[in-house]
């Protein structure tokens, strides 16, 4: 496919379907906010719960649209999620924010998810620099501060999965209910990683150089593994980061090869960028030989080279797009460009949900849809999708190796 089409196909796909099902469906013209769960028909589920990580995946993604596209309509959207982040999630007493508030705006899980306050640094930071906004800044700037004292191990490196709601230990580590329970996972530093990354982008203090600096080694020394192809990610740790997992995700796996570049060219540090980026060729050579299928499909979860886990799920093929693009704008290998093609042709013709809008949840093993799984959700939101596109557009923008844009 050549690559000026694959910008007006993803442009399109922005345009025409992500952005009217998220701009018109999602908002709560009753009760203010956001409606917390769609299913895959259009219908509303009037009394679900509302999930941090939906809302301030929301903030993020219409801040984000604001801050590329200029659309007042995603500023007046983004400003109803900050409003609702602040009035609904912040927990005064304690500071950061709570897990879940019912249908009524009642605090119903207290719990402080390293994981949540994350994704709350990550939009906060957005909603800065698409607006200005100190109000949001100061906001990201002190739940850093407060994930720095409550959840940081001084002595091991790296952060707790979860405190309650007054930062003391909290009894039940797990971030859902289908992970282990463990102290320590990749997936809350690879998030931690990336909050931090755009709380740096909007704002460079030495506080914030120090904590991605941290980070960044903490993948280098005690989460990437060598693997018969490359580099992969271990999942689960105990507190002194003993490996308790031997399964992978793929989805992860790509998306630490461009999320570790972002953090890298962050810190604008050439020796540091230099590993980076050669761990993130590794780790695209190890997805693409072990996880990319005939279809052109991202697969959800293996052990060593094997697939245990065939299903596609949305946000695996979201980020394989953007991460086989990062390496090969890193390393010239056309493999990755065309793997990248051949991802988003199986989420363009597979799925892309053309009836409904928005994209399935997953296609399965067996090559079916599933369609009993929510359009929106705690667990899904624009946030991947709409990502994909904005990184995809900009970096289409910068043309490919040897040609200009």
């Amino acid at each position: 496919m050549d690559w000026k089409l694959l910008r007006k196909a993803i442009a399109n796909e922005l345009e025409e379907n992500l952005l009217p099902f998220w701009r018109e469906r999602c908002f709560d013209p009753t009760r203010g906010g956001f409606v917390a769960e769609i299913d895959n028909y259009g219908n509303v589920r009037e009394d679900a719960p509302h999930g941090l990580i939906l809302n301030s995946r929301l903030l993020w993604t219409f801040a984000a649209l604001y801050r590329h596209l200029g659309d007042e309509r995603d500023l007046e959207l983004a400003r109803r999620a900050f409003d609702t982040l602040e009035a609904s999630f912040r927990d005064q007493e304690h500071g950061g924010y709570f897990w879940r508030i019912d249908a009524k705006g009642r605090s119903t899980d207290r719990i402080k998810k390293t994981y949540g306050q994350a994704f709350c640094v990550y939009a906060l930071s957005e909603y800065h620099l698409a607006t200005g906004d100190q109000e949001a800044f100061e906001a990201a700037t002190e739940l850093a501060g407060l994930l720095d004292h409550h959840t940081r191990d001084n002595d091991d490196g790296g952060y707790v999965e979860t405190r309650d709601s007054d930062w003391l230990p909290a009894a039940d580590l797990r971030l859902s209910d289908r992970d282990l329970v463990a102290p320590r996972s990749m997936n809350n530093h690879l998030h931690l990683l990336e909050a931090f990354t755009n709380l740096q982008r909007a704002q460079a203090t030495d506080a914030n150089k120090m904590r991605l600096y941290e980070l960044v080694e903490v993948f280098g020394r005690e989460i990437l593994e060598p693997d018969g192809h490359g580099l992969q990610l271990q999942h689960f740790f105990d507190d002194r980061w003993r490996c308790l997992s031997d399964t992978r995700t793929y989805g992860h796996d790509i998306e630490a090869a461009w999320l570790l570049g972002e953090a890298a060219e962050v810190l604008d540090d050439a020796h540091l960028q230099s590993r980076v980026d050669a761990w993130s060729a590794s780790l695209a050579r190890s997805v693409l030989a072990a996880g990319v299928d005939h279809e052109g499909g991202l697969a959800y979860e293996g052990r060593g080279e094997t697939v245990i886990n065939a299903d596609r799920d949305w946000w695996c093929q979201a980020e394989a797009v953007v991460g086989f693009w990062h390496v090969y704008k890193l390393t010239g290998e056309r493999v990755f460009s065309e793997t990248a093609f051949g991802v988003w042709q199986f989420i363009s013709t597979r799925v892309v949900d053309h009836t409904h809008g928005e994209w399935f949840w997953r296609v399965r093993a067996d090559g079916t849809v599933d369609e009993t799984e929510p359009k929106v959700s705690e667990w899904k939101g624009p946030y991947h999708t709409v990502r994909m596109c904005l990184e995809m557009l900009r970096r289409l923008d910068e043309g490919t190796i040897g040609e200009k844009p």
